[in-house]
């Protein structure tokens, strides 16, 4: 059996990350380290950030889903998130992206009723 069950960014701060989470989605970080933090999400089992220069590589785009677009887009802005994509539409739904404090870049999309 082979199946996703961890993602890693990139970041320059993982505890300010990791912070960001918690602030706009209500999910736990946990600091292992100096330059690393998990984060505990629904969906994902877990995904971290990885702060070292010598391991950081490219991150994929990861999209979380939500029943509330613009209510999710206030909770980004209000935990320091910077939106980078406006709102917009696409088959099969709406989304927009941001980028996070550690400047990973994710996006946030609802289902079309």
């Amino acid at each position: 059996m082979y199946e996703i069950d961890f993602i890693e960014f990139p970041s320059s701060s993982a505890a300010d990350s990791g912070k960001f989470f918690e602030t706009a989605f209500g999910w736990t970080a946990a600091p292992y380290g100096p330059t690393y933090t998990d984060v505990q999400s629904g969906g994902v089992v877990s995904f971290g950030f990885q702060q070292d220069t010598g391991r950081r590589t490219a991150a994929p785009l990861v999209a979380i889903r939500t029943d509330d677009l613009e209510r999710a887009k206030d909770s980004v802005e209000a935990a320091g998130g910077v939106v980078t994509a406006e709102p917009f539409s696409f088959p099969g739904g709406r989304r927009f992206h941001f980028r996070e404090p550690g400047g990973a870049e994710l996006a946030v999309w609802s289902p079309d009723s």
